[in-house]
């Protein structure tokens, strides 16, 4: 089982237990089946858990004069991919000092649908992560609601342009409130926390070739507590409510377009 753990760990040094056991469990012989405090324990003698390093750098820069958007999306749950999408921007540390990584996820399947990775706030970077997530889309948008923070990047002309331009609808946050674009802030932490908090990369061209190695890595083979332990690439090509592996202590409205 140690063995099964390891290599796990070679690709997702950070992944928490749960999902850990999750993915080795069906691997396991059925004289070791293991429950899951047993494998927290497991964990623990082979100093094996994982804890979290939290540091923030501000990348949002929304006191400007660019015409801001209502947020659309409130009591809106997606129940298929590219119904929405939600971008943010997160800081990577480098040897060099700071770059900056572009996102744009599918909401319903946590999908890393386009990113692109700068050594300044620039919004060219914002848009070449648009243009990626725009060419993987199968057809038309059908209704496709782009969701952001109010960052000056987002409310930029050439970025607006390209959405009105692809019939895509505009929602941006209200206030600085994080849970206003969660998912965004959750694969930002997964990616951070699991991956690229434990890296020393050298340069921003190091950076780039890291980050696209853990975004395939991420989309093809974590599972997510969300999506019944599926992987992105998988629920993205599901539709419906998946079962979520937590309590839940409030409900929200599914609403379909």
């Amino acid at each position: 089982m140690l063995q099964m753990v390891e290599k796990q760990r070679e690709l997702m040094p950070k992944i928490g237990g749960r999902k850990l056991l999750e993915l080795i469990q069906p691997r396991l012989p059925t004289e070791l089946s293991i429950g899951r405090d047993s494998f927290f324990d497991f964990l623990r003698r082979h100093g094996l858990l994982v804890g979290k390093r939290r540091r923030r750098v501000q990348t949002t820069y929304s006191n400007h004069w660019l015409r801001k958007y209502p947020n659309l999306i409130k009591e809106f749950v997606p129940v298929r991919s590219n119904q929405l999408w939600v971008s943010d921007i997160t800081y990577v540390e480098t040897v060099k000092g700071f770059v900056y990584l572009n996102l744009i996820t599918d909401a319903y399947s946590r999908k890393i649908v386009g990113w692109a990775i700068g050594a300044t706030l620039e919004a060219k970077y914002t848009v070449e992560a648009l243009k990626m997530a725009l060419r993987q889309l199968p057809k038309g948008p059908e209704g496709l609601i782009h969701h952001s923070d109010r960052g000056v990047q987002y409310c930029c002309g050439e970025y607006v342009k390209i959405l009105d331009k692809n019939q895509v609808r505009i929602s941006m946050t209200e206030n600085g409130d994080p849970r206003e674009n969660a998912i965004a802030e959750r694969v930002n932490g997964i990616l951070k926390d699991e991956w690229l908090n434990q890296m020393k990369l050298q340069s921003l061209e190091v950076a780039v070739k890291e980050i696209k190695r853990i975004i395939d890595i991420y989309n093809n083979f974590r599972p997510h507590a969300s999506l019944d332990m599926k992987t992105p690439e998988y629920a993205h090509c599901q539709s419906g409510e998946f079962k979520k592996h937590w309590k839940t202590y409030y409900k929200t409205t599914v609403v379909s377009v």
